[in-house]
Formats: structure tokens, C-alpha cells, sequence
């Protein structure tokens, strides 16, 4: 490190706001000693849930429905970004219409403060107070520092100002910095669940099914006319008039005929 970089170096951290002036050594980094710690909080954390429903995958874009009915499109969605679902790790390609899907960003805040001590040790040279100083580093070069306002100097254990150096005197600068800061840490989580796998086509159903019962049920009784017995005797419904009048035609009949026949037999005759 030239002296330059070394100078605004212990402007900043070692003096407190004091620049260095003129480096009259080349390089003095094995003469400035830094110590950081640091000092953490107590670590808050917070959880933001959004939940929706996928209703467009298209390449790399995804439209989800939110709970609240709007409709949010992530476009450019990177193959490293998964989802878990059932245990599996998804891709923007392995997406369906239809998953229900859940964010969830946990955000960890922590305080902290870093603290840094910067001590340079060296022997004075020459002293302006209670502006500057030029010390000799150990490793024999010097160095002119300006001094801030209410800078101390340990020298042989005494705790002195710039008005009580005197050359040849060893002293020891020391600068405590304490920077507060927040560390802020994000979380992503998402998961997802499958959608329903669609219903199976309904089975042919048959028009009409006939089934017989296992115990046919008895016939209902029907009332009907009792039959009247038949009678023992058959009632005389008709006369003998009508065989008489029969007969008589037949024999009338017959009678003709004879006569016929006769007359016939004794035209030949003759």
C-alpha cells in the first residue's frame, strides 16, 4: 500500500476525522493494527403468506389468481425456481392450470454493531500542537498526522494531549469506531397442491333394467262374481211342435217323389 492509501486510511478510522498531511514514508502497514468485533441483537422476524390459484402457464409466465380475486402475472419465471408439491420439486415447466399455490417470505432482522479498533504506535519526531505530528514508525520511517480535536496520546502508561508530546517520546494513538447497522435476511418458501385429478367417464347405462324379485309377491285378489252351480236338471225350454212339422215336410217330400217316379214308369210302359 503506497503512503497515500495508507494516510486516508488513518484518516478514517484512526484519528477520528484527522487527515494526514505529508507521508514521508513509503509504507507503514505493519505499524497500524486493526481489531473488528461485532455485537449482534435480538433477531425479529417477519411472515408474509400469499396464496392463489394457477389459471394460465404458458413457457415461462404463470397467471395466478390471488385470494383477494386479482389477477398477478409472473413473466420470465427462471428453471431454478420450484414449488414443492407433495414433496416433489417443480419447475415453471411442470406447472397445471388448476394448483393451488402458497408464498410464504420470512424476513429476518437482526441488529448489530461493528466495532473497530485502530492503533498506531511510533515515536515523535516533531510535534505541532495541537495540529499535527510526525512520528517514526518502528520500521524507521515517518509519518505526519493531523490531529482531531480532543485526540489522546498513551505515552509510558500516562494518558496525554498533543501539548504534552515532546520528541523522543513513544506514544500510542488508539480509535474506537462503533458502526451500528441491521442485517436484513429473506426466505422463500413455496409449496403447492396438485389439482383433482378429473372425474372417470360415467359407465353405459342400460335404458331399461328388468330385474325379477327374489320373492315374487302373490297376486292381488280380484273379486269376482261368484259362479252359480250347475243346475241338476236341464229346464224344459221348447216343444216337440217344430220335429213334428219337420217330419211331415220329409214325408211330403217322399210322397212326391213316389208319385213322380210312378208316372215316369208307365209313360215307358206304354
Amino acid at each position: 500500500m503506497n503512503s497515500t492509501g495508507l494516510s486516508s486510511m488513518i484518516l478514517r478510522g484512526l484519528l477520528g476525522g484527522g487527515a494526514l498531511c505529508t507521508a514521508l514514508s513509503l509504507s507503514a502497514t505493519a505499524q497500524v493494527e486493526t481489531q473488528k468485533t461485532e455485537t449482534h441483537g435480538e433477531a425479529t422476524k417477519t411472515v408474509k403468506v400469499e396464496r392463489g390459484e394457477i389459471v394460465y402457464v404458458s413457457g415461462n409466465s404463470v397467471v395466478v389468481k390471488m385470494e383477494d380475486g386479482t389477477l398477478r402475472h409472473f413473466d420470465n419465471i427462471p428453471e431454478s425456481t420450484t414449488i414443492n408439491v407433495d414433496g416433489k420439486q417443480l419447475n415453471v415447466h411442470q406447472l397445471q392450470s388448476g394448483m393451488k399455490v402458497e408464498k410464504q417470505t420470512i424476513t429476518t432482522t437482526t441488529p448489530r454493531t461493528i466495532t473497530t479498533i485502530k492503533t498506531v504506535t511510533g515515536t515523535v519526531w516533531h510535534v505541532t500542537p495541537p495540529n499535527s505530528v510526525i512520528l517514526t514508525m518502528e520500521n524507521g520511517q515517518n509519518q505526519e498526522f493531523k490531529i482531531p480535536k480532543g485526540q489522546k496520546f498513551t505515552v509510558d502508561g500516562q494518558v496525554t494531549d498533543a501539548f504534552g508530546l515532546r520528541k523522543g517520546m513513544k506514544v500510542n494513538a488508539q480509535k474506537v469506531v462503533e458502526e451500528p447497522e441491521t442485517v436484513v435476511a429473506e426466505e422463500i418458501k413455496r409449496t403447492g397442491v396438485a389439482p383433482p385429478p378429473p372425474p372417470a367417464p360415467a359407465a353405459d347405462i342400460p335404458i331399461l333394467v328388468v330385474m325379477a324379485p327374489a320373492h315374487p309377491a302373490p297376486a292381488p285378489a280380484v273379486k269376482t262374481a261368484a259362479a252359480e252351480p250347475a243346475p241338476k236338471k236341464l229346464p224344459t225350454t221348447a216343444s216337440e211342435l217344430p220335429l213334428i212339422g219337420l217330419l211331415g215336410v220329409l214325408f211330403c217330400g217322399l210322397s212326391l217323389t213316389a208319385m213322380t217316379i210312378r208316372r215316369i214308369t208307365s209313360l215307358f210302359a206304354s
